[in-house]
C-alpha cells in the first residue's frame, strides 16, 4: 500500500447539492422548499393573470372566424402518383379514384375527398377522378394524355329569395296595373249608348 493510493471508499462521501442554480439543475428558484400560500394549493392557475391588469389575450382584437363546414381533402403529388404506378400498386389501365388511392395506401384516414397536386413529374397515361386538382396537376395530366374527372359544380342561383319575391311581387302589380285600365269600346256600344241617351 502506498499514501498515493489511500482514499475513502466508493460512494462514502457525497457531493453536497447546490440549489438555486438555475431551472436546468432541478433544484432551481425555489430551491426544492415548494411554494407557499396561493400557489400552493390545487386547482390554481394563474397562467395570463397580469394582476388586474387587462391581459393580453383581451388586449389583442378578434378576427376571423372558424369555418365548421369546412371540407377536409387528402392532398397526393404527381410524384407519389407516378412511384406508386411504377411499384405496381395503382393499375394504369383502370380509372384511378378515392378507393384506388387507398388500395394503394396514399390515402388514409378520414377525408372529404382526394386533390391532386402538380409536384414532379407524371409520365404514366391514367384517367383519374378526384374532388379536386390544381392548374398544373390537370395541365401534367393532360400532357401525359391522361384524363381528369372532377364532379361537376353546382352553379349558385344568380336571384336570392329576397330577389325573387321583389320580381314576383313586381309581375303581380304589372297584372293588377293592365287589370285596371279601361277596356277600349267597339262601334256597336257606341251606338247603343247614343241611342239610349235620345230617347
Amino acid at each position: 500500500m502506498r499514501l498515493n493510493e489511500i482514499g475513502d471508499n466508493p460512494k462514502a462521501r457525497k457531493a453536497r447539492k447546490r440549489v438555486g442554480r438555475g431551472i436546468g439543475s432541478g433544484t432551481g428558484k425555489t430551491s426544492g422548499r415548494g411554494n407557499k400560500g396561493q400557489l400552493s394549493r390545487s386547482g390554481v392557475s394563474l397562467l395570463g393573470f397580469e394582476g388586474g391588469q387587462m391581459p393580453l389575450y383581451r388586449r389583442l382584437p378578434k378576427r376571423g372566424f372558424t369555418n365548421f363546414f369546412r371540407k377536409h381533402y387528402a392532398e397526393i403529388n404527381l410524384d407519389r402518383l407516378q412511384r406508386a404506378v411504377d411499384a405496381g400498386k395503382i393499375d394504369a389501365n383502370k380509372p384511378v379514384n378515392e378507393e384506388a388511392l387507398r388500395r394503394a395506401g396514399l390515402v388514409n384516414g378520414r377525408y372529404d375527398g382526394v386533390r391532386l397536386l402538380g409536384k414532379g413529374d407524371l409520365k404514366a397515361t391514367l384517367t383519374i377522378e378526384v374532388a379536386g386538382a390544381s392548374k398544373a396537376a390537370a395541365q401534367a395530366v393532360e400532357k401525359a394524355g391522361g384524363k381528369l374527372v372532377l364532379p361537376e359544380q353546382k352553379v349558385p342561383a344568380k336571384e336570392g329569395k329576397k330577389a325573387a319575391a321583389k320580381a314576383k311581387a313586381k309581375a303581380k302589380g304589372a297584372e293588377a296595373a293592365a287589370g285596371d285600365s279601361p277596356k277600349p269600346k267597339s262601334a256597336g256600344e257606341d251606338g247603343a249608348g247614343k241611342g239610349d241617351g235620345k230617347s
